[in-house]
C-alpha cells in the first residue's frame, strides 16, 4: 500500500517527515475564481501580480503543534507594488537574504479564520533556500498563531489533504474517530469520507429513536438484515458500557472488487457506523483500526 503525502511548500516534494508538515496554497483568497488570464506570476511561483486585486508574496507560517511537530504554512501575503518589484529584483541575487516582507495574510485558515485573514504582518528571510518566514503578527488576536502551541488534532483534523501522521478527528455528538495518514477527508450525504485511491472510509451517525433502549438492543436493530457471515469473518467487543460490532466480507463474497469492512460502535442513545473498502486484504487490520479507534467522550 503506498501512502499519498502532502508535498513541500517551496519544492514540491512529497513529503514524509511526522516532525514537520508543509503546506501550500497555490492562490491567496482574493484570486480565487477568477480567470487565468488575470493571474501573473513573475517568474517564479511565490511572487503574483492580480489584475485588479493587487500584489502578493508567498511567505511561510510556522505553527508549532504538540507531539512534537511544526506545521508549515506556504501562504500568501498581500503587499504593495514596490514591495512586489523589490522582491523580484532581489529573489535570486544576493541581497535576497536582507528581503524584508511587510503585508497583510491573504488566505483563510481554520481554526484561525478571520482572526487571521488580513492580519497586518512581516516576514524576513532565514534560510537564502526558504520562502521569507513570517516572524510578527501585527493583530492581538491573531498573534498567539504563532506564539502558542497548538493541539495537533484540533488543527490538522481541519485540513482535508492527506496528511503524513494520523489525526484524531471530531464527528459531532461527542464522537471521533482516528482518521489515518494518506487519506483525503471530506463530507458529503451525511457522512464523512476518508479517501484514496487504494482504500476509503465513509462513518455515519446514527440516533436511537427508542428511548432508554439498551446499547446492545439498539445494535440488534441496526445488524438486522446484516449477513451472517462466518464466525472467523466478525467480532463484538465492549465500548465502555457500549457495545461495538463489525463484520467485513472478500470479493467472492458479493461479486465487487474490493474487500469491505461493515463496523458499528453503540453507546447509550447512538451509534457511529463506519464502512471501509480497500484492495489488499492485508488492510483488514487497518480497517480494524479504525473501527477500534471510533470513540465517544463519555467513554473516556
Amino acid at each position: 500500500m503506498t501512502p499519498h503525502l502532502p508535498t513541500c511548500a517551496c519544492c514540491g516534494d512529497a513529503l514524509a517527515d511526522e516532525n514537520r508538515i508543509d503546506f501550500g496554497f497555490n492562490l491567496p483568497e482574493a484570486a480565487f475564481g477568477l480567470p487565468e488570464e488575470d493571474v501573473h506570476r513573475l517568474g517564479v511561483r511565490a511572487l503574483l501580480r492580480v489584475d485588479g486585486v493587487g500584489c502578493f508574496i508567498r511567505c511561510l507560517l510556522p505553527v508549532r503543534l504538540t507531539q512534537g511537530t511544526e506545521l508549515v504554512l506556504g501562504a500568501w501575503v498581500r503587499v504593495d507594488e514596490d514591495t512586489l518589484r523589490r522582491a523580484h529584483e532581489l529573489w535570486e541575487e544576493p541581497g535576497y537574504a536582507d528581503l524584508v516582507v511587510r503585508g497583510t495574510f491573504a488566505n483563510r485558515i481554520q481554526p484561525w479564520g478571520d482572526d487571521l485573514f488580513g492580519a497586518e504582518v512581516t516576514a524576513k528571510v532565514a534560510d537564502p533556500e526558504e520562502l521569507p518566514g513570517v516572524v510578527d503578527i501585527h493583530r492581538p488576536a491573531a498573534a498567539p498563531v504563532l506564539t502558542r502551541t497548538w493541539d495537533r488534532d484540533h488543527v490538522l483534523s481541519r485540513f482535508p489533504y492527506p496528511l503524513p501522521v494520523d489525526v484524531r478527528t471530531d464527528l459531532g455528538d461527542q464522537w471521533s474517530v482516528l482518521r489515518t495518514s494518506g487519506l483525503t477527508a471530506s463530507f458529503a450525504n451525511g457522512a464523512d469520507h476518508y479517501t484514496a485511491p487504494d482504500r476509503s472510509v465513509a462513518i455515519s451517525l446514527v440516533t436511537d429513536d427508542v428511548a432508554g433502549r439498551a446499547p446492545a438492543d439498539f445494535l440488534a436493530a441496526l445488524m438486522s438484515g446484516a449477513p451472517d457471515t462466518r464466525p472467523d469473518r466478525r467480532v463484538r467487543e465492549p465500548l465502555g458500557e457500549g457495545v461495538r460490532y463489525a463484520f467485513w466480507l472478500a470479493p467472492e463474497d458479493h461479486g465487487r472488487p474490493r474487500h469491505e469492512f461493515y463496523g458499528t460502535a453503540v453507546t447509550a442513545g447512538t451509534a457511529a457506523r463506519i464502512f471501509c473498502s480497500y484492495e489488499d486484504p492485508a488492510d483488514l487490520a487497518w480497517a480494524q483500526g479504525i473501527w477500534r479507534s471510533l470513540d465517544r467522550a463519555v467513554n473516556r
